[in-house]
């Protein structure tokens, strides 16, 4: 499976990039990970057009927004591995400042929320990491999720 992480703007503090990378090569055990990094745009949907550009084919698109649906890590493993046997790839799509534009969130199959609190989009995006690794290792019954 192919695992896409589309983020509009840099980690220009150097705080979260590491433990982005560090989830991201852990994440090579169960998939194929991209991180693909969008500049910032005074146009939303700008931003929301390069985004969906990013968007393969065989890509379900996830939109992560505080105002979508919220799960459990093991919802969101369970949620995978039924995306996994249909064969899909994924591609996660986090905004910027503004957030996502509408017609990202619009073509999405899933739009999830990592909380019901505003997070740093550079946050979100090592949150997300986490819980998709976490997700994966759900999925083989090995021990990381306690």
């Amino acid at each position: 499976m192919k695992l896409k992480v589309i983020s509009v703007g840099k980690d220009r503090s150097g705080l979260f990039a590491p433990g982005v990378q560090e989830y991201a090569s852990r994440l090579e055990h169960y998939a194929r990970p991209t991180l693909i990094e969008l500049s910032e745009s005074k146009n939303l949907a700008a931003e929301g057009a390069a985004t969906l550009a990013k968007v393969g084919d065989r890509d379900v698109l996830v939109a992560l927004d505080e105002r979508g649906k919220e799960l459990s890590s093991v919802e969101l493993s369970q949620w995978i591995s039924k995306q996994q046997l249909q064969g899909r790839d994924l591609a996660f799509a986090i905004g910027g400042d503004e957030g996502l534009a509408p017609a990202v969130r619009e073509k999405a199959a899933l739009v999830l929320s990592l909380s019901r609190m505003t997070l740093p989009h550079r946050l979100a995006r090592l949150v997300l990491m986490e819980q998709v690794y976490r997700a994966f290792t759900l999925l083989r019954g090995e021990p990381y999720h306690k």
